[in-house]
């Protein structure tokens, strides 16, 4: 089987602000308390028998643990349409920086887009730590993978980390659930951040030889009869 790769993300933050940031966690210490909660098994009504829930799914589960959370900085509140916060950030040497969980964007910004809604504006989750990750290497950035239940939706975007280490990169995110009131606490997940190695590529498109129609007909057959058969013959390992 294939070994996960030691590859170093650094995150780097002021000294003032350390004491009290949340750090980037491995996303596989995010999982939801939803998905740590399900069965691995449910009775299908259509099926007349138990079938295996996603939460016995390598490929979503590797698409949810894989690569790093980014966490909301401070306890969000949203009363009537309105964002508040508590919280007390020591004075920092950096001039022109935010110390504000979240700002926005002029919703002008998104207009043509489906994330364009008149009268809103567009969330912007602040992130108080630079990224650095090895030559060839660039992140993206995207909404917590199969984190529906978050009011929010994090617009996806990639940077090159590598080259560009020494800023900060912030989260646009659309606001969808406009009957959220309560508090988003400390520690949300607002990003989850994928490692992606930087190579061109070509697609090439070929009809199936005798041979690999055999196969595909032999591994339909096998993944019938059995379970666990991708987990146990053909899942790399990722962490």
């Amino acid at each position: 089987m294939d070994q996960a790769a030691d590859m170093k993300v650094t995150f780097r933050c002021l000294p003032e602000l350390e004491p009290i940031l949340p750090r980037p966690i491995p996303a596989v210490q995010g999982l939801p308390h939803w998905f740590k909660a399900m069965a691995q098994k449910a009775f299908s009504e259509t099926a007349h028998q138990e079938v295996m829930t996603i939460k016995k799914c390598p490929p979503v589960v590797d698409a949810m643990v894989y690569g790093f959370f980014i966490p909301l900085v401070a306890n969000l509140k949203v009363e009537n349409g309105e964002f508040s916060w508590e919280r007390e950030v020591p004075a920092t040497e950096v001039t022109k920086f935010s110390c504000s969980p979240i700002d926005f964007h002029d919703g002008a910004q998104v207009e043509g887009s489906p994330f364009f809604k008149d009268d809103r504006f567009i969330v912007k989750f602040n992130n108080f730590w630079t990224i650095e990750t090895p030559p060839g290497y660039s992140l993206l950035f995207t909404h917590p993978l199969n984190r529906i239940d978050l009011p929010f939706t994090t617009i996806s975007g990639m940077v090159d980390t590598d080259l560009f280490p020494d800023n900060l990169v912030n989260f646009p995110a659309r606001w969808h659930d406009e009957s959220f009131s309560g508090v988003l606490p400390k520690g949300t997940p607002v990003a989850q951040c994928i490692p992606v190695k930087r190579e061109l590529w070509s697609g090439q498109f070929e009809t199936m030889t005798p041979e690999r129609a055999r196969k595909l007909s032999d591994m339909t057959t096998t993944l019938g009869q059995q379970t666990g058969v991708y987990r146990r013959n053909f899942r790399a390992q990722k962490r």
